[in-house]
């Protein structure tokens, strides 16, 4: 899995991600990763930080601050380590790190959508690729309704209203 040793692409999620409002903090080597859901490497929420190690995975980061874009501003406001949401939610979140991986440099979906494969992300159709292909119509819907993404299927830098 790729993760955030890359000096690179740890400044390619910074731009990513500033127009959102998040801060990314970064945790020294083997620390506990403060809001992290999951434990271990894996990121980590608590109000408007992403807190991240470099041996956190890229998917994992996207996916958590893709959280954080599609929830409500008061569920934001109050965030610690749990997201919450809804199956709808949890689709457009999926999505959105999807679109994410495409917008930094030798990333791109392909990489992924490998990824959370790897990872364990189940869908109906057996792969993350397949799910997006032919099954997401309703997280890209979501998406555009809550003005996250344009029409065109382009970003807009903005959290759900």
């Amino acid at each position: 899995m790729l993760t955030l040793d890359d000096p690179d692409l740890r400044v390619a999620l910074l731009s990513l991600l500033s127009p959102y409002g998040l801060q990314l903090e970064w945790v020294i080597a083997a620390a506990p990763i403060p809001g992290s859901y999951w434990g271990e490497s894996e990121a980590g929420l608590i109000g408007d930080r992403l807190y991240l190690r470099h041996d956190t995975p890229l998917h994992s980061a996207l996916h958590e601050a893709a959280h954080f874009v599609c929830m409500t501003a008061p569920r934001r406001a109050a965030l610690e380590r749990d997201a919450g949401g809804d199956h709808p939610e949890e689709n457009a979140v999926c999505y959105l790190q999807i679109l994410w991986g495409d917008q930094l440099p030798s990333v791109g979906r392909e990489r992924i959508l490998a990824d959370m494969d790897a990872w364990g992300y189940t869908f109906r159709l057996g792969s993350a690729a397949r799910w997006f292909d032919e099954d997401a119509s309703d997280a890209r819907q979501w998406l555009q309704r809550e003005a996250i993404v344009r029409d065109d299927g382009s970003l807009t830098g903005r959290c759900r209203r």
